[in-house]
């Protein structure tokens, strides 16, 4: 297996067998509440931000089949302005899609200055289940580590900020949430066959999600493993994981008032800004 050699970080890629399950737990609905209210209004301010200074945001969300990608997106983008974000729900490609470079449909979906582009799946698709359906030769699966971080590494040069979130569950919970999908009339369209094939290929795919946060977890754009078998505790990771970094070194004061705009409201309408 020819695979490049993974970037050397003064914290190590984690790993699955790493994550601990036993204290990811927030059980007090009023204290979940209570903490989404505040990171939801947190991450309205860093968004509020990034469009006045014309920065670009990309949230990469990857995990298990039913680890709650979509709860956490919701979450994540629910006080947001409309305006400046733009969800992005990956599947498979195409047929004209598979006969391009597998970059290029998500070269096509980059969020422009001054917003968020959340990918719920993403070009990792092509170390995950596109190494293990076998989609992808092994010769392409393998240069993608290099590829991605490459990737990466040149939309960081131009000025956009990466967060990579891996949601992890254990395969009772998961057995637990697909059974629930089951017998919910609801929910019940969110199982698929897809997912109980994937299920069958646990192990392979656990070896393949270690070799992705292996090779490609690097200091400008790390991964985010999250305990994921709580859904509360889950949302509010991953909003303070997305809110955290998004505001690291990024002055997010709200930009002081147009004096224009103040002189006009005092002659127009009679009112003054507050000091």
């Amino acid at each position: 297996m020819h695979t490049p050699s993974p970037i050397i970080l003064k914290h190590p890629s984690p790993q699955l067998d790493s994550i601990a399950f036993e204290d990811a737990v927030l059980a007090d609905k009023n204290d979940y509440l209570k903490k989404l209210k505040k990171w939801q209004k947190r991450i309205l301010e860093v968004q509020q931000a990034y469009y006045h200074q014309n920065r670009r945001a990309i949230i990469v969300f990857e995990g298990w089949d039913a680890s709650g990608k979509g709860g956490a997106i919701r979450r994540i983008t629910e006080k947001l302005d409309p305006r400046g974000f733009t969800v992005h729900p990956i599947s498979a490609p195409t047929s004209i899609e598979q006969s391009k470079h597998y970059l290029q449909r998500f070269q096509e979906k980059l969020p422009p200055a001054g917003s968020i582009a959340i990918f719920d799946r993403s070009w990792y698709g092509r170390v995950l289940v596109e190494r293990v359906e076998e989609f992808a030769s092994p010769q392409q699966w393998q240069r993608a580590y290099q590829e991605i971080n490459e990737f990466e590494r040149s939309l960081i040069d131009d000025g956009a900020r990466i967060i990579k979130i891996f949601m992890h569950i254990t395969p009772d919970e998961q057995l637990r949430r697909f059974t629930e999908r089951l017998n919910n009339p609801v929910k019940r369209w969110k199982l698929t066959t897809e997912d109980i094939r994937n299920r069958e290929r646990w192990e392979d795919y656990t070896h393949a999600i270690n070799d992705m946060l292996h090779y490609t977890h690097t200091e400008t754009a790390a991964w985010n493993v999250i305990a994921a078998n709580h859904k509360w505790y889950t949302r509010i990771e991953a909003l303070k994981s997305v809110v955290k970094q998004l505001a690291s070194e990024v002055d997010i004061t709200p930009p002081p008032l147009d004096p224009e705009v103040t002189a006009a409201a005092y002659s127009s309408l009679g009112i003054k800004a507050k000091d």
